[in-house]
């Protein structure tokens, strides 16, 4: 059950940030060299500083006919949602249905403030119960419209 769960516990570890002062040209790059459709943007202090999706590039920049390489993914950073490695499932779901986002980022709030890993729908797909999980996708999904 997700209440003794802790966020550590559903991420998958290993999240590899792009670069403040990278182009989103690199940022895409790596999307496809990790096969993700979403990257953490880190500062040079190594922090999380925002998120970049591949539909941002697309539209952002792409359809608008600016050229990947020439926009930094610092540019990027919007409202930015991340979690606590400590805190327990249900505050993860409970942030990713308030704020309806699909991938949240996990903090060692402990451990010097550092991105540890993401959480996904995977994630919870792979770690919550049918129930948690449809209610997470009725929250999420059922708004459209």
């Amino acid at each position: 059950m997700a209440s003794k769960l802790r966020a550590r516990d559903i991420m998958s570890g290993g999240a590899r940030c792009v670069g403040a002062h990278e182009s989103l040209r690199d940022a895409a790059k790596m999307m496809r060299d990790l096969d993700v459709g979403c990257l953490p943007i880190c500062g040079d202090n190594n922090r999380l500083m925002g998120m970049v999706t591949d539909r941002d590039i697309v539209v952002t920049c792409c359809a608008e006919g600016v050229d990947p390489a020439t926009v930094q993914s610092g540019s990027m950073g919007g409202e930015l949602h991340w979690i606590d490695a400590d805190a327990d499932a249900s505050e993860v779901l409970r942030t990713m249905e308030e704020h309806h986002i699909k991938r949240l980022p996990v903090i060692d709030v402990k451990g010097g403030h550092q991105l540890v890993g993401m959480i996904t729908e995977a994630n919870l797909a792979k770690n919550l119960s049918d129930a948690e999980i449809a209610e997470f996708a009725n929250r999420v999904y059922a708004t459209a419209g």
